[in-house]
């Protein structure tokens, strides 16, 4: 671990306060209720929100999606191809102490700790609200590094380099996919799709966004269980 990574998590993890506040800060680390289930709804939120820029408004809905499903794929390519990273709560070598380090979870054992997949499709949402809406976009930022970010290195879930590292990388997805040259390529002629079918894009735009919020969990766990019998 580097010396940034150390000083960060030693002062984390420095103070203790108590079962019950550490309990309500797993929850928030892993209850979609507090990451997904804030984010997405904006999302919606703009999509129909009135306005003479409803089109662009739209498309950067559209685009922002996109950036999500990118950063989740982007995220499992690295954590795949880089070297693998053992995160802090798994690296006895630290010697800190972390709530919760008896009950690890098993995907989390297997998953490398670099980059931060949250970091990377939270920042990216929140990105893609801020550009389309400064005011909101501010609030969306700040809920994901503190309620999203924040609890996961403080439970040992990732370095913080992993985490920063993660939201440079969601950030710079979302500002490309939603450049006015790149979106064009896909969001308008989306856009125009969903206008003439609304209801299998609706559908679609459902079950998206519901595994956006669950971040294909239960897809990985289902494909993780059938992998053992192939």
């Amino acid at each position: 671990m580097n010396n940034f990574d150390a000083v960060i998590e030693t002062w984390l993890t420095r103070p203790s306060f108590g079962l019950l506040v550490n309990h309500a800060i797993k929850a928030v680390a892993d209850l979609y209720m507090f990451k997904g289930l804030v984010l997405i709804p904006i999302l919606w939120w703009i999509w129909f929100r009135p306005g003479e820029h409803r089109e662009r408004q739209r498309e950067m809905v559209i685009a922002t999606i996109m950036s999500g499903l990118l950063a989740l794929a982007v995220g499992r390519l690295l954590a795949d191809l880089l070297p693998f990273r053992v995160r802090p709560i798994q690296n006895p070598d630290l010697h800190l102490h972390f709530p919760f380090a008896a009950q690890q979870d098993a995907m989390l054992t297997a998953w490398s700790s670099f980059p931060s997949d949250h970091a990377m499709l939270w920042m990216s949402v929140a990105t893609g609200i801020f550009i389309v809406w400064r005011g909101i976009g501010v609030l969306a930022l700040l809920y994901t590094a503190i309620f999203i970010c924040l609890p996961r290195a403080y439970l040992g879930y990732h370095y913080p380099t992993d985490i920063l590292a993660g939201a440079a990388i969601g950030i710079a997805i979302t500002y490309v996919m939603t450049r006015r040259s790149v979106r064009a390529r896909y969001a308008t002629q989306s856009l125009r799709w969903i206008e003439r079918h609304p209801g299998p894009s609706a559908m679609l735009a459902f079950i998206l966004c519901l595994e956006l919020v669950t971040q294909f969990d239960e897809l990985r766990k289902f494909v993780s269980s059938a992998s053992r019998f192939l």
